[in-house]
């Protein structure tokens, strides 16, 4: 006997339970690292146009957000950025053993298990080459002071310091739009029409981060902010005025 069997959907479909990134908003804004005052800008960069410069647009994931308190960095990543062009083929990317146990809060948040650090390298081992990939360039972040502060934090231990040039997406925005109270990563991600694919991952976030800066750079211009120093200085005063608010 032949038959045929027909797949008809119920009333309530039910549901699968699938694996999903849990996407939580993003870091509360930092200001407790001087981004304007490091050792590595000089008169020479400051007068170099942002489109001829070299850009290391990075992104960290943590254990938690308060990088003073001991949270420490599980996850770095960069993207390269020369003469305009994201080069996606140019990337750094690693994980990072913390040496201390993850909360489960952080865990739904970039979705990195203790299970994925076992037999990773230290950070006192990632943070020479990753330095090594930052070497020359400018370091470029959104919330930078959060991950400059990470950072900072290690030079005793590490040897290494970061005196690179470092720009803020968040603070260029809030220059652009400086009527937005919303600088997050997401929103104005949302407002340029970048897609997000990977947020909550060093290098989704780092690879988003650089869109975002690429779109920047021509509405900046229109304002007149063309050269290193004319994007930090308008930063600066967007910080401070962030301070204030």
């Amino acid at each position: 006997m032949a038959y045929f069997r027909l797949l008809l959907p119920t009333t309530e479909p039910k549901r699968v339970q699938r694996y999903a990134r849990a996407v939580q908003s993003s870091r509360p804004e930092y200001y407790d690292f001087d981004l304007f005052s490091q050792p590595g800008q000089t008169p020479e960069l400051d007068q170099r146009l942002l489109t001829e410069l070299t850009h290391t647009v990075f992104d960290t994931e943590t254990t938690g957000l308060d990088p003073s308190g001991g949270d420490e960095i599980i996850s770095i990543s960069a993207v390269r950025m020369v003469n305009g062009r994201l080069l996606r083929q140019e990337v750094f990317d690693q994980l990072v053993d913390p040496k201390r146990l993850l909360s489960r809060d952080s865990v739904k948040i970039h979705g990195i298990s203790p299970e994925m650090l076992e037999g990773q390298p230290t950070i006192e081992q990632v943070l020479p080459v990753f330095s090594k990939f930052a070497e020359g360039t400018v370091l470029v972040a959104h919330n930078a002071a959060f991950d400059m502060r990470l950072l900072q934090l290690k030079e005793a231990k590490t040897g290494i310091k970061f005196t690179n040039p470092v720009l803020d997406t968040l603070l260029l925005a809030a220059v652009i739009y400086p009527n937005r109270t919303e600088h997050s990563l997401e929103t104005i991600a949302e407002h340029l029409g970048i897609n997000i694919i990977g947020r909550h991952t060093s290098l989704g976030d780092a690879i988003v981060t650089g869109e975002i800066f690429l779109k920047l750079i021509p509405v900046l211009a229109e304002k007149g902010i063309v050269t290193l120093e004319d994007a930090r200085n308008a930063a600066q005063e967007t910080y401070y005025a962030r301070l204030n608010y």
